[in-house]
C-alpha cells in the first residue's frame, strides 16, 4: 500500500477499541501486556472492517492521550502491528493500516456454480433465486407478440427501447421523483450500468469511495477499471451508514465517485434511513462527489411492516449529485439481464454516446419482456412471489444457523437476500475452503472488503430453504469443526482472529 486514503481520529479509534467486548480469560490464564492487547484490538478492527485498510492512524502521542496509556505502550503496539504486516509507516506520512502480504483474497464463491455439481454441492455463493414462474414465461410470450414491429428495424437502441424508458420514468414519477424518459438509459444489468458510469466519471487512478463491506463483484469491477477504492465502514449491525465517517472521507479524500447500496445493503442487509440519505447527498454535493446509488434490492422488503424511505435521488432535485442504478436481476430473475440508469439528461446523453465503444445496446426481446411485465401488473405479482420465497428461506436459514452454529453472530435483515455472519473468530477464508470439502459453497468475508478486511465473516444468501437450509447449516458446522482442528488442508493450523 503506497499511501493512506482515509484517516481515523484518536477519539474515534479509542471508542472503537473500548467497544470491543473482552473475552473472559480461562483458569490460570494471564492477561497479555497492555501493548499486546492494544495491537490485538487494532488488528481485530481491521480484520472485521470496522477500521478500513489504508486508514491513517493517529500519532502515538494523540492515541496515548485518548486511551490514557503511556506513549511507550502505543509505540510498542504500533511496532508489533508493523512486524505482523497490519501497519505500514513512512517518515513524514505517518502510519496506516494494512493487511499482511499473502493474506488470502479468495477468487471463488460468487461465480455461478457449474450445473453438473448442483447435485452434490449446496451453493450459497450466488444471491440469486429461480425465476418466479409463471411470470417469466408469460413475459417472454408477451414480448414475442410485440416483437414483429421491432424486427423490421435495425434493432439498435443504445439508450433502450423508448417504451421501456417511458415505463421506467413513470415508475420513478409514481414514487414521487418526477422523471422524464430522457433521464433513463437501459443497460445490460446493473453491472453494465455501473461499468459505464465508472468509465465516464472515474479514469484510472481516480478515487471511488465504497461502503465497507460492499458488493464483491462491484468492488472487483472497479479494481479492474483502475480505481483507487476508499473504504468507509458501515455502522454496527443494521444501523446503515456511519455519517461521521462518510463526511470525513468525502472531505479528506475528495473521491470522484461514491458507490452505495441504500436499500437492504449487500451484504449486511442494512436499510439507510431518510436522515442518512439526506445527509449523504448533502455531503457528496459539498465535496463535488458523484453519488452512485444501487437500488437493485429496493423492492425486496420481506416484512409487511417495513416503511421504505424516499429514494436517495429524491434528496437531489437538481439532479447534479445522484445517479441511480436499478435492475430486474435481483427482484425478478438473474437471467433477465436488464438494468437501467436514472440521471440528468446530459449524463444520459454522455453514457449513450460512450456506449458505441462498449456493448452497443441491450437485447430487444428481454426489454420487451420486462416492459410487458411492468405494463400488465405481472411485475408486482412476480415480485410478490419473490418476496414470499426469500422470506421463507430467510426464516429457515436463520433457525438452522441458530441451531447448528450458535456461536456465530448476525442481525436478521428485514429485506434483501443476504445474511452477514460473524463466524465466532474463525477465518472466513478457511471456512470457504473447508466448505468446499464438505459440500457447501460459501463466499468468505474478504471478498466484500478492500484488501483483505472482514476475515472473520461469511455471507449467506437466502437461496435455499426447508430441508436444504437445514443441511446447509449442518455442513457449515462441519466446516467450522475442520477449521477449529486445523484440518483444512493448510500447514499452519487453525486461523482464528480474536482480541
Amino acid at each position: 500500500m503506497a499511501q493512506w486514503t482515509s484517516a481515523v481520529g484518536a477519539a474515534q479509534l479509542a471508542r472503537l477499541l473500548n467497544s470491543q467486548q473482552e473475552r473472559p480469560a480461562g483458569p490460570g490464564a494471564r492477561r497479555p501486556p497492555a501493548y499486546r492487547a492494544l495491537a490485538d484490538g487494532v488488528r481485530l478492527l481491521v480484520l472485521e472492517g470496522r477500521v478500513p485498510v489504508a486508514a491513517r492512524l493517529p500519532a502515538e502521542r494523540e492515541l496515548a492521550l485518548a486511551l490514557s496509556v503511556s506513549r511507550t505502550t502505543v509505540a510498542a503496539a504500533y511496532e508489533a502491528l508493523r512486524a505482523e504486516g497490519f501497519l505500514e509507516s513512512r517518515r513524514g506520512a505517518g502510519s496506516w493500516t494494512a493487511v499482511p502480504a499473502g493474506n488470502p483474497l479468495p477468487a471463488r464463491g460468487l461465480e455461478p456454480l457449474p450445473p453438473e455439481t448442483l447435485g452434490s454441492m449446496i451453493d450459497l455463493g450466488c444471491a440469486a433465486l429461480p425465476a418466479p414462474e409463471p411470470w417469466l414465461t408469460r413475459g417472454v410470450q408477451g414480448a414475442l407478440e410485440e416483437l414483429p414491429p421491432y424486427a423490421h428495424t435495425h434493432g439498435d437502441y443504445p439508450a433502450g427501447l423508448p417504451a421501456l424508458r417511458a415505463m421506467l420514468a413513470e415508475r420513478y414519477t409514481a414514487r414521487g421523483i418526477p422523471t422524464m424518459p430522457e433521464q433513463i438509459m437501459v443497460t445490460t444489468g446493473a453491472m453494465g450500468a455501473i461499468d459505464a458510469i465508472c468509465h465516464l466519471f472515474a479514469g484510472r487512478g481516480e478515487r471511488i469511495a465504497v461502503e465497507s463491506p460492499s458488493y464483491a463483484n462491484i468492488l472487483q469491477l472497479m479494481r479492474e477499471a483502475g480505481a483507487r477504492l476508499v473504504p468507509v465502514a458501515m455502522a454496527e449491525g443494521l444501523a446503515g451508514w456511519d455519517m461521521d465517517r462518510w463526511r470525513q472521507v468525502l472531505r479528506d479524500a475528495a473521491p470522484r465517485l461514491a458507490y452505495v447500496v441504500a436499500d437492504f445493503h449487500n451484504p449486511t442487509g442494512a436499510l439507510a434511513s431518510e436522515e442518512q440519505r439526506r445527509g449523504l447527498v448533502d455531503a457528496a454535493r459539498s465535496a463535488g462527489t458523484v453519488l452512485v446509488v444501487d437500488e437493485t434490492m429496493s423492492e425486496l422488503h420481506l416484512d409487511d411492516d417495513v416503511a421504505m424511505p424516499r429514494p436517495v435521488c429524491g434528496f437531489d432535485p437538481a439532479g447534479s449529485t445522484v445517479i441511480t442504478v436499478g435492475s430486474a436481476s435481483k427482484a425478478f430473475w438473474a437471467g433477465m439481464r436488464i438494468g437501467w440508469v436514472r440521471a440528468a439528461p446530459d449524463v444520459i446523453r454522455s453514457l449513450v454516446a460512450a456506449r458505441a465503444y462498449a456493448d452497443l445496446g441491450t437485447p430487444v426481446l428481454e426489454q420487451l419482456a420486462l416492459n410487458w411485465l411492468l405494463s400488465t401488473g405481472g411485475w408486482e405479482d412476480a415480485v410478490g412471489i419473490r418476496r414470499a420465497q426469500a422470506r421463507e428461506n430467510r426464516d429457515a436459514l436463520v433457525a438452522a444457523l441458530h441451531r447448528e452454529v450458535p456461536g456465530w453472530e448476525f442481525s436478521v435483515p428485514r429485506g434483501g437476500l443476504t445474511l452477514w455472519v460473524r463466524t465466532g473468530g474463525l477465518s472466513g477464508s478457511r471456512l470457504a475452503e473447508a466448505g468446499e470439502r464438505v459440500g457447501v459453497r460459501v463466499p468468505s468475508g474478504p471478498r466484500f472488503g478492500v484488501d483483505g478486511a472482514f476475515e472473520g465473516y461469511v455471507r449467506l444468501p437466502f437461496t435455499v430453504g426447508g430441508a436444504v437450509a437445514d443441511e446447509a447449516a449442518v455442513r457449515l458446522a462441519a466446516a467450522a469443526r475442520l477449521v477449529e482442528t486445523g484440518a483444512t488442508g493448510g500447514d499452519d493450523g487453525p486461523r482464528t482472529f480474536v482480541a
